[in-house]
């Protein structure tokens, strides 16, 4: 193999912050094949989020992506060599869907997640849709659906992305109605011996 071939150093210093992480057990991540077109480098990140260790689908509780992107030439609308984009959708409660501050809000939280991380980044921008399903025909148990949808990417100013990684984690558990998680935190057993 070429040096041409071998990746950047920041590139690789960037996959190994993203190695060893540990998420929340609603989190169900794989690697999945990343964009070809964009950049020369690049990841990609995909989770459900579902309750049910097996995902079972009447757990689901949204999916997520997470890509990081490298050009070691940098690209000018990035203002960087690197760039992260991120995918989320959940399902919403109906009442929630026709709020006109919905948008602004899930916006939030992404800024929300990025400063409560500590991540250091720059030209943050993105979109919050709002999804109705209707269903029709044989499909009567979930006859609409809204869902809430996100799209923003960001450039980091290091290449160092396990902050940023967490970010994403968070930011797309507060889109699915996760509470807040402490892996410290334990519940206690429905039932407990006397005392």
């Amino acid at each position: 193999m070429s040096d041409q071939n071998l990746p950047p150093q920041d590139f690789v210093t960037a996959l190994e912050s993203l190695k060893g992480q540990k998420f929340r057990p609603e989190f169900h991540l794989t690697q999945i094949p990343p964009p070809t077109r964009i950049a020369p480098w690049a990841v990609a990140l995909q989770a459900e989020i579902n309750e049910d260790a097996h995902c079972d689908p009447d757990f689901y509780r949204g999916n997520t992506k997470f890509v990081v992107l490298y050009d070691p030439q940098g690209q000018p609308a990035w203002d960087g060599q690197f760039r992260i984009v991120i995918h989320a959708q959940a399902p919403i409660e109906s009442e929630l869907g026709d709020d006109p501050l919905l948008g602004e809000v899930a916006w939030s939280w992404i800024h929300d997640s990025l400063r409560a991380a500590n991540s250091s980044f720059h030209n943050l921008n993105g979109t919050v849709t709002r999804v109705f399903n209707e269903t029709f025909g044989g499909q009567t148990l979930d006859l609409s659906r809204i869902e809430l949808e996100l799209r923003a990417s960001w450039t980091p100013n290091s290449p160092n992305l396990t902050a940023h990684l967490r970010a994403w984690a968070d930011f797309a558990a507060t889109l699915a109605g996760l509470p807040p998680y402490n892996p410290l935190l334990y519940s206690l057993p429905q039932r407990i011996g006397t005392i």
